[in-house]
């Protein structure tokens, strides 16, 4: 039985060196993409980044909820600010821990609430109980994406032909609209090229956005 125990510690030991080791290693990857880009890297937990921006839904999710590995600074003329991010559902042995990326890219006008993420099969059985999502002309884009939103004028306006042909030819993510800024996430953490992607995502719908979209928004508070 003390054999048994030694083995136990031994094991825990190595993991909590594999994670220390992980994260060191994670860090270091980051503050060189971010310094890379000019931006500026924090490896230190933010603790209410989740009340600084209580719009996007994926960061009020559990609890213990903190940003980390934070890189923030500018491009193509817009603030953006790339971070892993860290939350708890549970507590003692029944405690899960999840974590995921995202990049919060600002807009020069203000937006309205829209949410686009992956379709999935939980999506077809709702639709057969009545909650759809908007659906759109592009049956390849309705097939890939679930689009949410309480202005289905404003979705339309947003995710015009377009749009879907650029979020078609991209790599998958989580989108949210913000008043002043569009969140791009996933359900893992981001490889320092997700990030790039992810900002390439973020830039590309607001460099989409109508004509008529953007005057109409230029003088929104």
């Amino acid at each position: 039985m003390p054999a048994l125990y030694v083995l136990l510690f031994l094991l825990a030991f190595v993991l909590i060196g594999v994670g220390v080791w992980f994260n060191a290693r994670r860090r270091k990857e980051l503050s060189t993409w971010a310094n890379a880009r000019g931006f500026h890297f924090a490896s230190t937990r933010v603790r209410h980044f989740d009340d600084q921006h209580s719009e996007f839904r994926c960061l009020q999710r559990g609890h213990s909820r903190y940003a980390y590995n934070i890189s923030q600074g500018a491009q193509g003329g817009r603030s953006v600010m790339a971070f892993d991010y860290h939350y708890a559902t549970g507590s003692g042995k029944h405690r899960h821990d999840y974590r995921f990326s995202g990049v919060l890219l600002s807009s020069d006008v203000a937006l309205k609430p829209l949410a686009i993420r992956p379709e999935n099969v939980l999506d077809k059985v709702s639709e057969f109980f009545g909650a759809d999502d908007i659906d759109f002309e592009s049956a390849a884009f309705s097939r890939r994406f679930h689009v949410t939103g309480p202005d289905k004028r404003w979705a339309y306006d947003v995710i015009h032909q377009r749009t879907m042909e650029f979020l078609l030819s991209m790599p998958v993510f989580s989108i949210e609209f913000g008043s002043r800024s569009v969140l791009v996430w996933r359900s893992r953490r981001f490889s320092s090229q997700s990030f790039d992607e992810a900002i390439e995502v973020a830039g590309g719908i607001l460099d989409r956005l109508p004509d008529y979209v953007l005057r109409q928004q230029k003088g929104v508070r």
